[in-house]
């Protein structure tokens, strides 16, 4: 057998090795999961509340659908991908939602404190 032939031979046997490994990617349970998971407790904090918050959920639960669509097209390596930006999307959203409330709430206790300081003089 010639070099080039063996050469020939070997990437094809690589490229075939590869687009089966590819294709047979495991389906990413735990990922949708999690990202599933994320986008349920950013919703429950209420980002839908807050425009930073609310826009970074929208792009996971955006995401996450991408992810479901290519899994059913058995994409499972590209989903996983969707699937990770969607659970760090959501984890953004559900931080921003919670920094909100926090800030909201120190208002409205600062606001309890001047009327108290206020009524005592």
């Amino acid at each position: 057998m010639s070099i080039s032939k063996f050469l020939l031979q070997g990437a094809l046997t690589a490229s075939l090795a590869l687009a089966l490994g590819c294709a047979s990617a495991p389906m990413p349970v735990e990922r949708i999961a999690s990202a599933k998971a994320a986008i349920r407790s950013a919703a429950e904090v209420g980002a839908t509340g807050h425009a930073g918050a609310k826009l970074h959920l929208q792009m996971a639960q955006d995401e996450l659908a991408r992810a479901e669509h290519l899994m059913a097209q058995d994409e499972n390596e590209l989903a996983r991908g969707f699937l990770m930006r969607a659970e760090a999307d959501a984890e953004l959203a559900l931080a921003l939602a919670r920094q909100a409330n926090a800030e909201s709430e120190a208002s409205a206790m600062q606001g309890r404190v001047h009327a108290m300081e206020t009524a005592t003089q």
